[in-house]
């Protein structure tokens, strides 16, 4: 976060005022004086264009290329009423995750034009007669979509931007079963961040750093869920494989996550976890989501070179070799190292030989 937006919050703490507490009112806005959050995971890169170059789009009067040039909008998705087109990287992630974003924009579309939004988008002012979305902004495309961008909407507008915009966006999205996985995991490590400013700022006057109850509660969500969100936020391929466009259930893959971290506990016969043991776990976890059986891992085994001569076999047998005048240190043998133990099995055949 930055400083500006910590100072912002330790002087509201300070003043003994109220973290969620901003004013706001409903207003009727024309669609062209909204400007999407780039940093929102419901952001879309796109392009706004007007009526009449929609509608000549639609007609066949201009193509696509034109639409282009006249908007500067190669690796964009333009959008006007009744048109919407992805201009990004053809059968690049990106335009297929566009693609997807898409289609429920013009499902979306298609039921605003038969019936009222049920739930307004959310936005503040920026100045310059602009207000930028807080949340909501499947809703303003598809209002784009139906109606253009002379069209005036409701919309419930903020006095200003507010303080943990974050959390207010990762509140509705956690509320949203319609929304993609990756989008709710990333608004979650957004609004976190603003946790943690909170947590400085409250150490900064005096009190407590918030326990987990209290930010799920800032969150508006259970501690159940707090909990899922913590343990699928903790490896970056759980975020990746998401991103790609797993569609695996938020349980199914914090089941997967938890067994990988245990089975590695046990065979590494660890409690606590490093970077580097994090990092393999990772990988484990990438191979479980990928549908790839995990790697027959090659067991470590102990040599013995053939023995050609039966008073070795006998000594080997029958001699506690320990004690014989090797010069090899036992005591200093690291047993746990296979190649070390190997290594010294050959220099004492060689030595009784």
């Amino acid at each position: 976060m930055v400083n500006n937006r910590d100072d912002l919050i330790l002087a509201t703490l300070s003043n003994s005022q109220k973290l969620h507490s901003e004013n706001f009112e409903y207003q009727s806005l024309f669609l062209n004086l909204i400007v999407p959050d780039a940093t929102n995971a419901r952001f879309l890169p796109s392009i706004f264009i007007e009526n009449e170059h929609a509608r000549q789009f639609t007609e066949r009067k201009l193509t696509k290329k034109q639409l282009v040039d006249l908007y500067d909008a190669e690796g964009q998705v333009i959008i006007g009423k009744d048109c919407i087109i992805n201009c990004l990287k053809y059968a690049s992630s990106d335009w297929k995750k566009a693609n997807q974003t898409i289609e429920s924009i013009i499902e979306l579309g298609e039921n605003i034009s038969v019936s009222e939004i049920i739930q307004a988008p959310t936005v503040y002012p920026l100045g310059g007669n602009k207000y930028q979305i807080l949340t909501g902004h499947r809703r303003f495309f598809a209002l784009v979509f139906t109606y253009g961008l002379d069209h005036a909407a409701q919309f419930k507008v903020y006095d200003s931007k507010p303080l943990l915009y974050k959390v207010k966006q990762f509140q509705e999205n956690a509320s949203r079963e319609d929304l993609p996985q990756y989008g709710k995991l990333q608004a979650f490590l957004s609004a976190m961040l603003e946790i943690e400013g909170v947590n400085q700022a409250r150490l900064k006057i005096g009190e407590k750093k918030l326990t987990v109850r209290d930010k799920a509660k800032n969150l508006g969500i259970s501690m159940g869920a707090f909990d899922n969100y913590n343990v699928l936020t903790r490896y970056p391929e759980v975020m990746k494989a998401y991103e790609d466009g797993l569609s695996a259930s938020f349980v199914k893959v914090k089941k997967v996550i938890l067994e990988c971290e245990q089975n590695y506990k046990i065979e590494h016969d660890k409690k606590l976890l490093n970077i580097s043991d994090k990092k393999q776990i990772g990988e484990q976890i990438t191979e479980r989501l990928s549908g790839k059986k995990p790697r027959n891992k090659k067991i470590p085994t102990y040599n013995l070179n053939k023995i050609s001569q039966v008073d070795v076999l006998r000594k080997l047998l029958f001699t506690d070799v320990s004690t014989l005048d090797t010069n090899i240190d036992w005591a200093a043998l690291d047993w746990d190292d296979f190649e070390q133990v190997n290594k010294v099995l050959e220099e004492l055949l060689d030595q009784l030989s």
